[in-house]
């Protein structure tokens, strides 16, 4: 029998608290999920993004302040499309991918759930080069169903804004103005695809 309309809304959010009850386990889809950032360099700003991430999401409807997520991020993989920048950013000076190659994220909390529980905010605990510190997120559902080939996805967003040096990040080149060449304040973008974990 077809899953009804209602049935199918009931399948929804962000959460990797896996055995929830009542929550829908998702996987997140890397050929259609982004990571990115970008940070102020010099007198414009670079975008970049990883190219290797794996994560979990699980989502109740009926009570999305359980909502959660759990994701890793090879640092490894950063990429800005330009060989000798993303050799900087996996050295020492950045991100030291020999010592700390991955990037965490999991949630601790969810507040200021919108009155129509596709949007709000998520706390959560995000280490990066071997400092974990809590970031907060502003996260939105945006939308599921079925694929062309039958498979039921949900969409995702969050962004956030960190400043790099809280996470050890903090190499920087002073220009002749007295300005320096990198900002700090770093913002990251999260355009995720997921379907459901049978």
């Amino acid at each position: 029998m077809p899953r009804s309309p209602l049935a199918a809304a009931v399948v929804v959010f962000l959460v990797a608290l896996a055995g929830t009850a009542g929550a829908t386990e998702y996987k997140i889809d890397p050929e259609h999920t982004t990571v990115a950032f970008r940070v102020r360099h010099l007198f414009t700003s670079v975008e970049g993004r990883f190219d290797k991430f794996d994560g979990k999401i699980s989502f109740d409807a009926k009570d999305p302040s359980k909502a959660g997520v759990e994701g890793v991020i090879d640092a490894t993989t950063v990429n800005t499309n330009v060989a000798e920048r993303d050799k900087h950013l996996r050295s020492a000076d950045f991100f030291d991918v020999e010592k700390h190659p991955k990037i965490t994220f999991k949630t601790t909390k969810i507040v200021d759930v919108g009155a129509d529980k596709t949007s709000g905010k998520m706390a959560g605990k995000l280490g990066v080069r071997g400092v974990e510190k809590e970031v907060l997120l502003d996260v939105a559902f945006l939308g599921q169903g079925k694929d062309p080939y039958g498979n039921l996805k949900a969409g995702f967003s969050a962004t956030t804004r960190i400043n790099r040096k809280d996470f050890g990040l903090k190499w920087n080149d002073t220009l002749e103005t007295g300005g320096v060449l990198v900002g700090d304040d770093v913002e990251i973008r999260i355009d995720a695809a997921a379907y459901v974990v049978e």
